[in-house]
């Protein structure tokens, strides 16, 4: 989910740390768990929502934007490639928690212009594309002019996604595999990629077979978080989307092409779900983040109340990081078809 917390800051200031930084002057090799799959990753080039990125070497001081793209440089055993990381939204998964320790935390917010040159890196990436912008840590543009490469995950990228001529539209899953190989490339460890990308296909694959034994087609509402008494749920373009037609079910809000769009309380009244995923993002500590806040705002609406939905307890529970493109999202996938079936939609 991406909110808005503007931290204001003229763009001019990035160049007095910048400046001499850039990817493509690394010398490459490097010490520390990355270099287990391949000891350099010279000439290496990819492109990242489309912009081209060239490495003369792996990154050595890399700062991840965002919880999702820190803990999959920590599963691909980066850690020691890491210059920071910032906007922690919950709890680090525990098999990340040793690793995650080594790592500097520039912020537990948006990080700042300010706070991304003082840390120095070579590298910068993030989940979503309006984490680098004029009120944040500057444009990819402004970055680029001064040397430092960003990488935005693919499934934040709608041209990645674009089904060419006769080509079809990559699903998000896709898409998030991709930046596992991408970044894998740019870090000389593409046997780890190749594993991890292995590994989650098979956790898919096994959850699409759910899909066959579902009874009909029943509808979901996914609702992430609820700001006053707004609440936020997954829109067409979400990722929740993708894993509720993979396992049979049909997002309730598929029609409107947004991610996480607004919705009131009466228009989810109205698709009257089969059941609803309420995201838990408790650690975040906002009115409205946790699971129990939702149940309550939901039982507390007169027209929500009454669904059959919440009468009869159709919810299943979430981790909130699991419904954002992150190395944890295929998590979702076994809880979800877990809870479908405890509510009697699977055979």
């Amino acid at each position: 989910m991406r909110h808005r917390h503007p931290a204001r800051f003229g763009t001019a200031v990035l160049v007095l740390a910048l400046t001499a930084v850039g990817c493509s002057s690394s010398d490459g090799g490097g010490s520390g768990s990355a270099s287990d799959d391949k000891a350099s990753s010279s000439g290496t080039n990819v492109t990242s929502c489309g912009r081209k990125l060239s490495f003369d070497g792996p990154p050595e001081r890399t700062v991840a934007l965002d919880q999702s793209s820190t803990e999959v440089l920590l599963e691909l055993g980066l850690q020691d490639r890491m210059a920071g990381t910032s906007n922690l939204k919950t709890k680090i998964a525990p098999e990340y928690k040793a690793a995650y320790d080594k790592v500097d935390v520039l912020s537990p917010k948006i990080l700042t212009g300010e706070q991304l040159r003082a840390a120095t890196p070579d590298f910068a990436l993030g989940g979503f594309t309006d984490y680098f912008t004029k009120d944040r840590v500057g444009t990819r543009e402004e970055l680029a002019d001064l040397d430092l490469p960003t990488f935005v995950s693919a499934v934040d990228c709608p041209k990645q996604n674009a089904a060419g001529a006769g080509k079809k539209a990559k699903s998000p899953f896709d898409l998030l595999f991709q930046d596992y190989t991408d970044l894998g490339k740019i870090f000389g460890v593409e046997k780890r990629a190749a594993k991890l990308v292995e590994d989650q296909r098979a956790t898919l694959t096994e959850a699409a077979k759910t899909a066959d034994r579902v009874k009909g087609e029943p509808t979901v509402v996914w609702l992430y978080s609820v700001y006053g008494d707004t609440p936020y749920v997954a829109g067409k373009s979400a990722i929740p989307s993708e894993m509720s037609r993979t396992v049979g079910a049909k997002n309730a809000f598929d029609d409107l092409d947004e991610d996480w769009p607004t919705v009131t309380w009466e228009q989810i009244a109205e698709r009257d779900p089969d059941f609803l995923v309420i995201g838990d993002l408790s650690e975040r500590g906002k009115p409205g983040d946790s699971a129990a806040d939702k149940l309550k705002a939901i039982r507390a609406n007169p027209v929500m109340s009454k669904l059959a939905a919440v009468e009869k307890k159709r919810f299943i529970e979430i981790p909130g990081t699991e419904m954002d493109p992150s190395v944890r999202t295929v998590s979702a996938l076994p809880r979800l078809t877990a809870g479908m079936k405890d509510l009697g939609y699977v055979r």
